[in-house]
């Protein structure tokens, strides 16, 4: 059972409150000031609190402020009850941090609809999505009713890119998101004199060129086909829309689109600090777990040995030793250009 919090210096209206939400079957606790209320949401950690905004010793403003810097409740959803009608106290208290105000007087269906909708969209802030096109359709589509992802899938234009094909460079700016439907993509990095460094690998399913825009910043990295591909266009304003429509789409949306930062930390910290097949054997296995198909008893590539090598972060000529002594102990084969793991669990074995 939700445990709620209502602070309210009004006694009618404090257990006539009470009361609705109760029989809702939620878990009411009340305070009479907001001194108290602060003090039981510290002890009780509710899973939302309503508050009214004038009242003694502490108004709603001090409430929202004291609760937003205890570490432990600071997220909590907070409901504002005001019979205030300015518009300058509406912002106030939205840009303190309120969730939602609800005006006095009200009515029992008014109150019960904003408290639902506020703790349904802190269980979705919960929810695990997968880090994949389908997540993002099933996050869209639990938090707005589907009328958003349907502007978002919908007749969206796409373009086709051959095999090295830059699709955009280091340096730009960005003006759209891209979304892989099909094909490889590789992101690089280039230093002065001229050497790569793959940061990271797509593949259908991805979203591509997202960083930027959600940092407001130019590209990093340079993206370029690895083979032929083809990548749906959002444009950057339609993205900006469906983030500004809902912070908890925004929110979790960052959140899946930012869930592959620590690979890439410790992709570049194997490439830093891994002798040289360590590294080799990483990129495979970066390869396999990116690119498999499932179920494919062994994972094979047709990789140029030219992007295989700036992947592992080592010369051509070392990855070519190193794939051949592979092939000598039974790890990869390979065959016109086609490199095959047989041993996963000595490959990997060997950077764990």
């Amino acid at each position: 059972m939700k445990k709620l919090l209502l602070i309210e210096d009004n006694d009618e209206i404090r257990e006539n409150t009470a009361e609705i939400l109760e029989l809702a079957m939620y878990n009411v606790y009340t305070a009479e000031n907001g001194k108290v209320g602060v003090e039981k949401a510290i002890d009780l950690k509710p899973d939302l609190i309503i508050c009214d905004i004038t009242m003694p010793l502490l108004d709603g403003y001090g409430v929202l402020h004291a609760i937003q810097k205890n570490e432990e409740i600071k997220n909590t959803p907070f409901i504002f009850l005001t019979a205030r009608t300015d518009r300058s106290d509406f912002r106030k208290g939205m840009e303190l941090g309120a969730d939602d105000y609800i005006s006095k007087p009200f009515d029992g269906t008014e109150l019960l609809n904003a408290v639902d909708s506020r703790l349904k969209k802190v269980e979705l802030l919960k929810k695990e999505f997968s880090n994949d096109m389908d997540g993002v359709h099933q996050l869209i589509l639990e938090s707005s009713g589907g009328d958003m992802m349907k502007s978002l899938v919908e007749n969206r234009s796409t373009n086709s890119y051959k095999k090295k094909q830059v699709i955009y460079k280091e340096g730009n700016h960005p003006t759209q998101l891209y979304y892989v439907l099909g094909g490889k993509i590789k992101t690089f990095r280039s230093n002065d004199d001229g050497k790569e460094l793959v940061t990271d690998l797509y593949s259908a399913g991805d979203f591509l060129g997202h960083i930027a825009l959600l940092q407001g910043t130019v590209y990093k990295e340079t993206a370029e086909a690895i083979d032929e591909c083809e990548l749906a266009i959002i444009p950057k304003k339609e993205f900006e829309d469906l983030l500004s429509n809902s912070k908890e789409v925004a929110q979790k949306f960052i959140n899946l689109l930012a869930k592959n930062i620590s690979d890439k930390e410790h992709h570049l910290l194997n490439l830093a600090y891994n002798s040289l097949r360590k590294k080799v054997a990483d990129a495979l296995v970066l390869l396999k777990n990116k690119y498999q198909q499932p179920n494919t008893a062994n994972f094979s590539i047709d990789i140029s040995r030219e992007n295989l090598a700036n992947i592992a972060g080592t010369a051509t000529e070392s990855l070519i030793r190193t794939l051949s002594d592979f092939k000598s102990e039974k790890i990869i084969d390979i065959k016109d250009g086609h490199i095959t793991i047989v041993n996963d669990k000595k490959l990997e074995g060997m950077i764990n």
